[in-house]
């Protein structure tokens, strides 16, 4: 698996950017520790309307920068499983801190709902990027009940 070469400058924030920072690649992030979606349609079906094409262009990309990997279904050779990678799991620090900033800028922020998450997160967020990053490496997610 190869890894992006051509990027612009090796500035720190360049270089974050150019890897993980278009608005769809962090998105995709977010359905999988946030929902659990693991699937290029459950991907497809997420509010913000992405087109097939830049899906199936970004799901790509995340996996040859290692961000992502894809594994066919054993009970459906037709269907690929996305899961974070371990250099993956390690944006979800980085997701909670964009959360914390909308939840705190946005007032209708879907964060807002969770409240108790949202404490949690501002009390320990590293302890929780832990904790989530296991239940996330396990096939898990923080809010299963939000997958569709």
């Amino acid at each position: 698996m190869t890894c992006k070469e051509d990027v612009r400058s090796h500035c720190a924030v360049n270089y974050g950017v150019e890897i993980f920072g278009d608005r769809w690649s962090l998105l995709i992030i977010r359905d999988i520790v946030f929902a659990g979606k693991k699937t290029y349609g459950e991907f497809l079906k997420s509010e913000e309307g992405i087109s097939t094409n830049v899906l199936a262009s970004r799901l790509a990309f995340l996996e040859e920068q290692a961000i992502l990997s894809r594994e066919t279904s054993p009970d459906d050779r037709r269907k690929e499983f996305y899961t974070l990678t371990e250099k993956g799991l390690d944006l979800i620090p980085i997701v909670f801190n964009i959360a914390l900033w909308s939840v705190k800028y946005d007032l209708k922020s879907h964060m807002r709902r969770h409240k108790q998450f949202v404490v949690r997160l501002n009390r320990s967020a590293a302890q929780l990027s832990e904790e989530v990053k296991t239940r996330v490496r396990n096939g898990g997610c923080i809010f299963p009940e939000s997958k569709d």
